[in-house]
């Protein structure tokens, strides 16, 4: 009963966030709308199927533009290279801005900017730093060479083709320069500083724009925002895809593993466990993942389990710790510089990892101390396993009955004074051949 009240909780949880999330979509925008359209954080799948059906919408509803507010360290080349197609095909006018302050589209981020009809920047925002990093630890200069060259040409053409400053965002691939919003406008790379939405509309109304579709004049007095949110599902992979929560679905999968090996038919920790790996998983493969630290943190589950099946002495438990703290700091740590330019560099949270491993050695330690405990107990045999057990009464003992104990009936006998009626819980003092010596437990526990 309480899994299906689990279950049921389970179900209108998820659809009161379904709700939350799809209900905006409702309200369907008005041809002629702006839409805005907000990217932050790493560039994946998720990312690119959100912007690429907004952009046909937006098109499909004879938008007036497109508005990308973007804030991004980076992303997958794949995902970077569908978004860049996108915009160079969309009839609707696409204006990449890079905002708030303090934002910044380096890796990925500079070559969506690059391919925007216009691209604008706030003040101390930042742009650049293309140059690729090999995760592999190997240094190969041949393939290195021809990484940075299919990314050098690629900006180089989107930037010409733009109209901008092809030399620059070719330097930006090799050298791995960055520079700031004001920099980025004298340098031709963006049209527009705006110090907020309102102040880029102001300086996009009027300005014509060639697309797909021809030249377009933009018009945006009193045209009405429209905000393209997420759909639930693509929210909920691209949250899944940050460095932090990958690796906090790792390590709860690893736990919950270990948890339904320890203590196996609890099926909870089994299955909880085996979602979040597979999840983590998936964030993993979208991500600059340094497959040596999963390496490391596997190894740390290896080793735990391997401390179950010895003595308690804790050295394989003190290996799995520090597997396991390696793992977490080397999980996207770049051995040397990574095979594409649109990816970030980026690393879990140091107070995540130590108070992870923390809860990992607590929870260790507890397995190997409840083990010790365990093994330096006395060993029973035969009936004598029962002696401590409790049971209740099945039929009144007066002072002989019967008692359900283990899910089956035996025949029972009570020394204590008076009858046990059915439905006492009673405690096996001894066996006298298929005969269980019981006592009240109410009465022990009064004495």
């Amino acid at each position: 009963m309480p899994t299906v009240r689990l279950v049921v909780f389970l179900f209108f949880g998820l659809y009161g966030l379904l709700a939350l999330t799809i209900g905006p979509l409702y309200a369907q925008p008005s041809p002629g709308s702006v839409y805005l359209v907000d990217i932050e954080g790493i560039i994946n799948p998720p990312v690119s199927t959100y912007l690429t059906r907004v952009l046909d919408d937006a098109a499909a509803r004879q938008a007036n533009l497109v508005v990308i507010r973007m804030d991004t360290p980076g992303g997958l080349e794949t995902s970077m290279r569908e978004m860049m197609q996108a915009i160079l095909a969309s009839p609707v006018p696409v204006v990449v801005y890079v905002s708030p302050p303090g934002a910044h589209a380096a890796s990925a981020g500079l070559f969506i900017l690059v391919s925007a009809h216009v691209a604008a920047m706030a003040p101390g925002t930042n742009t650049g730093s293309a140059h690729p990093v090999n995760m592999s630890g190997e240094t190969d200069e041949i393939m290195a060479s021809k990484v940075v060259n299919d990314a050098a040409a690629t900006i180089r053409g989107i930037a010409e083709r733009r109209g901008r400053n092809a030399e620059w965002a070719e330097q930006a691939v090799r050298e791995s320069v960055s520079i700031t919003a004001s920099e980025a406008l004298a340098l031709n790379i963006i049209e527009i500083v705006a110090n907020d939405l309102d102040d880029l509309l102001r300086q996009l109304n009027g300005r014509t724009i060639e697309t797909t579709a021809g030249d377009v004049t933009l018009n945006l007095v009193d045209a009405p925002l429209y905000q393209a949110p997420m759909h639930f599902t693509e929210r909920f992979l691209h949250v899944l895809t940050n460095p932090n929560i990958a690796f906090i679905l790792l390590s709860v999968g690893s736990i919950g593993i270990i948890a339904e090996l320890y203590n196996p038919g609890t099926f909870f920790p089994g299955i909880t466990g085996a979602i979040c790996l597979i999840l983590a998983f998936y964030a993993l493969g979208n991500l600059p993942t340094n497959w040596a630290g999963v390496a490391l943190i596997i190894l740390a589950l290896v080793l735990f389990l391997a401390e179950l099946n010895t003595d308690g002495t804790g050295i394989l438990g003190t290996g799995a710790i520090i597997a396991f703290l390696l793992g977490g700091l080397f999980l996207f740590r770049p051995l040397q510089a990574a095979p594409s330019p649109a990816m970030p560099n980026l690393a879990v949270n140091p107070w995540l990892i130590g108070i992870t491993t923390a809860s990992m050695a607590g929870f260790i330690f507890l397995v190997i101390s409840q083990l010790v405990k365990a093994r330096h107990l006395p060993v029973r045999t035969g009936y004598e396993q029962f002696i401590g057990e409790t049971g209740i009464v099945h039929e009144t003992l007066h002072p002989r009955g019967r008692v359900r104990f283990q899910s089956q009936i035996w025949f029972a006998e009570t020394r204590a004074a008076g009858e046990i009626p059915a439905g006492q819980p009673v405690r096996v003092i001894a066996v006298e051949g298929l005969t269980l010596i019981v006592e009240p437990i109410t009465d022990l526990a009064a004495d």
